[in-house]
């Protein structure tokens, strides 16, 4: 009976009494895997989160509320790209700004994202497995689905121990009215529903590069085009909203006002940290800022490099720079958590002159390592230690239940579904080694196409029965993946089918939410005529 009360309570953060986090009967439903490790260690990680809640209780009398809490998130960069002085050299640009995060704080060399900009996104939000929130589809205008009313999202949870959210930047969570993020738990949003490539990429003068093809009048065959509404030329993206309010279209689509909304969301969120500093609450800021701008100049590229990708990522470098600057200049860096990281790795049609793999093999969409192992960095000035390179599992799910217990929120986490995040305060507080995952199963769209296990990687995709069919890699031996093999790790062949099934089995009495639809642009004050007109284009079938 005692064990099993301290395994319940490591399980939901250990931050608080298990009183204050949840009743009995009523305790967060974690991921099978995890419950086998909480049976393993659950003795263990007590005794260290006691240590850790006297920690964070010293901090919290010390400035006189929770940590604020900032998750910076941005597109397509490939491990190494970013934070490593060494690779900066190799690649003909410098990120001096995330390698000072590095310096004085964490860099991640396994931070785990999901394989595309979306279910990234849900995995951050929710701390589920996209798949599980029924988001493992990116979404394009009109598209007509989005993010549930019925998860619940970090800022809700925050909200409710008394924080102030904001969002600002790429949400693509959706374009029907429920995803709209103001409606997920911000008390201020200005988001975009879909990513920056319609932003960027859609107009006709992109046409001859074949960048956008078939889209605009002048590429179309008027010998034979009938139904003219087929081509999303009047969508709607940015919107802007408050909690329990409609949100207004917030800019339009053409190229100069994308280049000039990614400087209005760097001076959003300077303002509102500004606003913050004296505001009572703390504050949880997702800043995921739209980074492409592929529409360069040549006077305009200013790195060894000489690409629009290249400008975009010290660019990006220098508005965190700014962000840090501001944090000290305030007087809130010592109270508040920075964590930054890639949303997924490379998009490798657009290489080299876009996003380009470096140190691992693969890119977006990809269940291989280049695919989802993305830069990822921690910065909480004389909290958490610097110089430090932790090599633990870590993913962005876990996000969502570590800011929960650094926020003394974990009581109001969902307890009707499987939460896939695991609170991670101990690996930032105590640093390397202090990883409570070893595991991590990959799914590209709604298939699981790989899992992690420790250094371990098998491979269900193209998975045979058989002997012979199965693919294993060591990821320290085969960081690349190049070399897939069944037969040196036949020692794990039935560990990892007893994985999949404990996993596969949960999903017998938690399954996966289905696409939420309907159709888009409802409930937004300005909407314009035309896009209207688009969004009724959408089947009324769901």
């Amino acid at each position: 009976m005692i064990k099993q009360l301290v395994i319940s309570i490591s399980a939901l953060g250990l931050c608080m009494t298990l009183q204050a986090q949840a009743a009995p009967g009523d305790r967060i439903i974690f991921a099978a895997e995890y419950q086998r490790l909480l049976e393993q260690k659950g003795d263990t990680w007590a005794g260290e989160d006691t240590a850790i809640a006297e920690k964070l209780k010293a901090l919290e009398e010390k400035h006189g509320a929770r940590p604020n809490i900032i998750h910076i998130l941005w597109d397509d960069h490939s491990l190494g790209e970013v934070g490593i002085p060494e690779m900066n050299k190799v690649l003909g640009y410098d990120t001096p700004n995330i390698n000072r995060m590095a310096d004085e704080g964490i860099s991640f060399t396994r931070m785990y994202s999901e394989p595309s900009c979306t279910p990234t996104r849900t995995a951050a939000l929710t701390g589920r497995l996209a798949v599980r929130a029924g988001m493992h589809k990116v979404g394009f205008p009109p598209d007509g689905m989005g993010l549930a009313k019925e998860e619940v999202t970090i800022a809700e949870v925050l909200s409710k121990a008394g924080y102030q959210t904001a969002f600002v930047g790429k949400g693509h969570q959706g374009d029907i009215e429920e995803s709209y993020l103001n409606n997920q738990g911000f008390d201020y949003a200005n988001f975009s529903m879909y990513n920056q490539f319609p932003f960027i990429m859609w107009h006709e003068q992109f046409g001859p590069s074949g960048a956008v093809q078939g889209m605009f009048p002048s590429q179309w065959d008027k010998n034979y085009t009938i139904d003219e509404a087929f081509r999303p030329l009047d969508y709607v993206n940015q919107l802007e909203g408050r909690k329990g309010e409609e949100p207004t279209v917030f800019t339009g689509n053409t190229l100069a006002e994308y280049k000039k909304l990614m400087r209005t969301h760097q001076q959003i969120v300077m303002d509102y940290l500004a606003d913050a500093a004296d505001a009572e609450k703390p504050f949880y800021l997702a800043y995921w800022p739209h980074v492409y701008d592929a529409a360069r100049r040549p006077e305009e590229l200013t790195t060894s490099t000489g690409t629009w990708f290249a400008q975009s990522t010290v660019e990006l470098d220098r508005d965190i720079g700014q962000i840090l600057e501001h944090l000290a200049s305030l007087g809130l860096a010592e109270n508040t958590l920075v964590i930054a990281m890639a949303d997924n790795g490379p998009m490798h049609e657009l290489a080299p002159l876009g996003p380009t793999e470096t140190i691992v093999r693969g890119g977006k969409g990809d269940y291989l390592e280049g695919g989802i192992r993305v830069p990822a960095f921690a910065w909480w000035p004389g909290v958490i230690a610097p110089n430090q390179t932790v090599g633990d599992i870590i993913t962005v799910h876990d996000l969502f239940s570590t800011f929960a217990s650094l926020g003394n929120a974990l009581r109001y986490v969902p307890t009707d579904r499987v939460i896939d995040g695991i609170d991670q305060t101990a690996l930032l507080l105590n640093g390397d080694g202090n990883s409570r995952r070893d595991y991590y199963h990959i799914y590209t769209g709604d298939i699981l196409a790989a899992s992690i296990k420790q250094q371990i990687k098998r491979v269900w995709v193209g998975d045979k029965p058989g002997l012979m069919g199965s693919s294993f890699t060591d990821l320290y031996k085969d960081p690349r993946e190049e070399h897939l093999k069944m037969s040196p790790y036949l020692w794990a062949w039935a560990a990892f089918d007893h994985m999949r099934e404990r996993h596969l089995h949960q999903l017998e009495k938690y399954p996966n939410r289905k696409q939420t639809h309907g159709v888009p642009y409802r409930g937004i004050a300005n909407l314009p005529a035309k896009a209207k007109a688009l969004a009724d284009t959408v089947p009324k079938t769901y």
